[in-house]
């Protein structure tokens, strides 16, 4: 029997959501969760902060040239 078989419609739909919004698979998505327990909510807060991330830099939003010398000159040059 498939692991699907057992899956509510409303997990499963978070799953196709999830798996949509990243490049896992679901199959990957619930390995991900049974190996190192990150929940389905956990997943998806994690994919939701990525992606406002990505549109904050795609508006520009991202560190300044100061902020980012500032870094660079706390840890050094790599």
């Amino acid at each position: 029997m498939d692991i699907d078989d057992k899956i509510s419609d409303d997990l499963s739909r978070r799953l196709d959501a999830l798996a949509s919004r990243s490049t896992l698979t679901r199959g990957q998505i619930i390995e991900d969760a049974l190996a190192h327990g990150r929940s389905l909510a956990w997943q998806e807060k994690w994919i939701a902060g990525v992606q406002a991330g990505i549109d904050q830099a795609d508006r520009g939003e991202f560190a300044s040239d100061e902020q980012i010398a500032s870094v660079l000159g706390k840890y050094g040059q790599v």
